[in-house]
Formats: structure tokens, sequence, C-alpha cells
């Protein structure tokens, strides 16, 4: 028989007391004892369906290490490989071969089609699926999205501008899926903190096309006009006084444009491009506070970018040291980054397994978990909140300013 506890929206409870996060998620820290040691009779098997063949092979091996890694503590939950070949119909017989092997919970796979084949398997036998894609697409009630997604960057980013005073957002993103997923995530965040409609607008990919949308969103010619006309008619005077009120003038500069804070996209020579012309029409720090995505903790997605004083979301690299050192020491080669995913998933089920109920109100636990990049929360929904750190990049170098929210009563999460 499979898993008795079906998916359905109302397992989880979001008006609990948060408590803390359940541990063991993060080597070396030790599970805390659970109240039942019961097993799952069956369904009790974690099945992780990777690409074992084909393009991902290599990927695919590092997420097997990774939820091996975590499932060595005593009384781990037996672990059940299958191949999706890095295809959706791969990835949907994957899945049909794991439950019938007895899986009481899937993680994986690793992309947002795969994770779509495997969705209408998963949920008639009532089996949840940590999906290891940031694909917001994918979550559905018992389909869980792993990965981090730009809902998850952008709230926090929104919560902090608003806790300094930067409340009124605007956007200039690419026209493509990302900057379309960047728009809908800024959207929904200042909705929820009571915020004004954000102003976004999407920009071809060319310098023009960038330096046109720039100039349109910051109202840049009505801004500079009156300021020009001044200064010309205060040199119209022809005096030593008209000259030094034009001076004024021009070290004045223009006013600020109708936002304080703007959310950007890109990343390397566009970014360049774009950044440059954010000081060409006078959209400055630290009146105007800019912010990107994840993707601008890696050096080479910002260099030559102007982008001193910005921010960005992201986990904090401190918390994922333990399990690097971990997968290190037993493989000899340091971790991919999708293998966080996997490590965590599988320390989920293992968890799970030692209370004896792979149930999704267990998954939903309203403290939620405590990952390899910090803490995470699983809503009803399928889609996950984090806990990210909040970034400041300064001469080239980003720092944490805020840490991570360690529970989910702190702010940032």
């Amino acid at each position: 028989m499979l898993l008795a506890a079906t998916i359905a929206l109302a397992a989880c409870a979001s008006s609990a007391p948060p408590r803390r996060p359940a541990l063991g998620i993060a080597p070396p820290v030790t599970p805390v004892p659970p109240q039942r040691t019961a097993t799952v009779p069956h369904g009790s098997r974690v099945a992780l369906l990777a690409p074992l063949t084909g393009p991902n092979a290599e990927r695919g091996l590092a997420l097997v290490n990774a939820a091996q890694l975590a499932l060595t503590e005593p009384g781990s939950p037996a672990l059940d490989v299958r191949d999706t070949a890095g295809t959706p119909q791969g990835a949907a017989a994957a899945a049909t071969a794991a439950l019938a092997g007895g899986a009481g919970l899937i993680i994986g796979p690793l992309t947002a089609a795969e994770t779509a084949a495997v969705a209408p398997v998963a949920r008639p036998a009532g089996v949840a699926v940590l999906a290891f894609t940031n694909d917001p697409a994918q979550a559905q009630p018992g389909v869980w999205t792993l990965g981090i997604t730009p809902v998850q960057q952008v709230h926090r980013l929104v919560q902090a501008a608003v806790a300094r005073n930067k409340g009124r957002f605007a956007a200039a993103l690419p026209g493509s899926p990302f900057g379309q997923s960047m728009a809908a995530a800024l959207t929904q965040a200042v909705a929820a903190a009571g915020g004004p409609t954000p102003d976004i607008r999407f920009y071809e990919g060319t310098n023009s096309g960038i330096s046109n949308t720039i100039r349109d969103l910051s109202d840049y010619t009505s801004r500079r006009e009156p300021a020009e006309a001044k200064r010309r008619e205060a040199l119209g005077q022809h005096s030593a006084e008209g000259r030094r009120e034009a001076a004024e003038l021009s070290r004045a500069g223009v006013p600020p444009p109708h936002f304080d804070s703007l959310l950007l996209a890109e990343t390397g020579e566009r970014l360049a491009w774009l950044t440059s012309f954010l000081g060409f029409y006078d959209i400055d720090a630290p009146t105007v506070q800019v912010m990107g995505p994840a993707l601008w903790a890696a050096p080479g997605t910002r260099s030559g970018a102007e982008l001193n004083g910005a921010w960005f979301a992201a986990p904090d690299p401190t918390s994922r040291g333990s399990f690097e050192s971990a997968y290190a020491a037993k493989y000899g080669t340091p971790p991919p980054g999708l293998a966080d995913f996997a490590y965590d998933a599988a320390a989920i089920g293992r968890v799970l397994a030692m209370e004896g109920k792979f149930s999704v109100a267990a998954l939903c636990r309203p403290e939620g978990f405590g990952g390899v990049d910090g803490l995470l929360v699983l809503q009803s929904d399928g889609t996950v909140r984090r806990g990210l750190a909040l970034f400041q990049i300064d001469h080239g170098t980003p720092g944490v300013i805020e840490p991570a929210a360690g529970s989910v009563g702190a702010p940032g999460i």
C-alpha cells in the first residue's frame, strides 16, 4: 500500500505558531531525537530521479552523491536511484518504476520539463515530489520546487528596501523569460508589502534599446529641461551673478526620478551598458537603490558594470561550508551548486522517515527545515519560502549586510 496521506491543500496549516527549524539537515548537526521512531512500512523508500545518462549525466552523479551523503545517518531510509535520461519521457517512466518499487517520497527530477512529466504520475499516488527546478510554473500542491526562484530573491529585496524607506519601485528588464519572471516577482512582492504599483519597462537587447528604455523610465527629458531653462536664463543675464547662478544650477544637477528602488535582471556586457546609462540619465546612488538577481554573486556576471552600492539576495555561502567539506572529503571534489538541493531533499526525507510520516503536514511544518543554503519552508501550494542573505556590492566585492533569517518569525523570510 502506498503512502496513506494524500497530497492535499488542507494538510498544511499556515496558522500554527512558529517554532525552531528542524535540525539535522546540514552536516555535522545531529537530528533532534524524534518523538516517534516507527518506520513507515511500505512507501518508506526515498526515490531519487536523476539523469544518469545523457548530456546531464555528470550532474546527475553529483545529485546521487549528495543524496547518499545525506542518508548516512543510522535509521535513514533506503535510497532508490532511478535514471531519467534527462528527458520528460524518461522522468515519467522513472517515477512510475519508483512508485512500483515502494517510494514514499520522490526527490528530483532536475529540470522543469521533467518535473512537469513526473507530477501527474506522483500526485494520484499520494507521493510528494521535491523537485530541483526553480521554475515557478511547476509548483503545485504536492510538488515543491527547491530551486532558488526570482520570487524568493525579489521578496527579500523588497522587504529590505521598504524597511529603509525606499518603497517606490521601478524595473528595467530584458524581455526574456527570466526578465518576465523578475517582473512578476516584483509586482507580487510590492503588492504584498502594500506599496504602489511598480513602473516596469522591458527593453530590446541592443545598446540603443537599453538607453531609450532607461531614458524613458527615468523621465529624463522632463526632469532635465526645467533646470536647463533656468541655467540658460541665468547665462543670458551676461553678468557675474548670472554666471554664478548658472554654475550652482549645474552643480545641483537634475531632480531625482519618480522611483527610489530600481530592479535589474541583466548580466555580462549588457549589464555594463545598462549601468553606464544609469549615471548618464542621473539615476544615482544613494538616491536610487539598485537591486538585481542572485546571479550577481558570480564575478563574471557583473564584470565592467557600475554596481557600487547595489544589492542582491542569495544564500549566505558560510552556511554551505560544512556541506562542502563533507562532500569533498567523501568524493574528492567540491560539490556543484545543484547538489545542495539533492542533499536537502534527501535529508528532509531522512528526518521525516525517522518521525515515521512522509505526509504533507510533516513536509509543511510551520518551522521549516534548516538546509544547506539556510532556512526553507515548504508551502501548501508547492512554493518554498527561503531565508536569503542581503548582499551589497562595494568596490566590486559583495558582502553580507543583512544575515539570512534563521526562523520563520525573523525578517527576510
